[in-house]
């Protein structure tokens, strides 16, 4: 059975991340959640999950996210890995951050992930999520 707990860690890094890179601008973090899953059968790292339209409409719930890290593979990561890892998450979040998801291809792409986790580094922003996530 999978556990689901809450990933205050992973929010920090996020903070730091979103707010380090313009990439990320048009993110609302106030509207997206953090968790780790525990027991999961996955071979993923990280998900992210999308508010779909029927809840939008129906509940009358504002579009949101939530990243769930998968914790026996997320946290046997490098922690340079584990953000590299939030930063192919978050692009998955379009501009529009209407609750859908970008899929893999042009704008979600590995080359993508090293390019910015490049830049959160030239900033000295990249130590700055370890640091504020906890994981050094």
């Amino acid at each position: 059975m999978i556990r689901y707990t809450s990933a205050p860690d992973v929010c920090r890094a996020l903070r730091v991340i979103v707010g380090g890179l313009e990439e990320f601008g048009y993110v609302r973090l106030e509207r997206v959640g953090c968790v780790a899953s525990w027991g999961s059968r996955s071979l993923s790292l990280a998900r992210i999950h999308g508010v779909s339209r029927a809840w939008l409409v129906g509940l009358g719930v504002e579009p949101g996210y939530v990243i769930e890290v998968i914790g026996e593979r997320f946290y046997r990561l490098p922690p340079r890995e584990r953000v590299a890892v939030l930063i192919h998450e978050l692009l998955h979040i379009p501009r529009s951050f209407s609750g859908g998801l970008r899929p893999h291809g042009r704008l979600v792409n590995e080359r993508r992930v090293r390019r910015l986790l490049r830049e959160l580094e030239s900033r000295g922003l990249l130590e700055a999520a370890i640091r504020e996530a906890g994981w050094s």
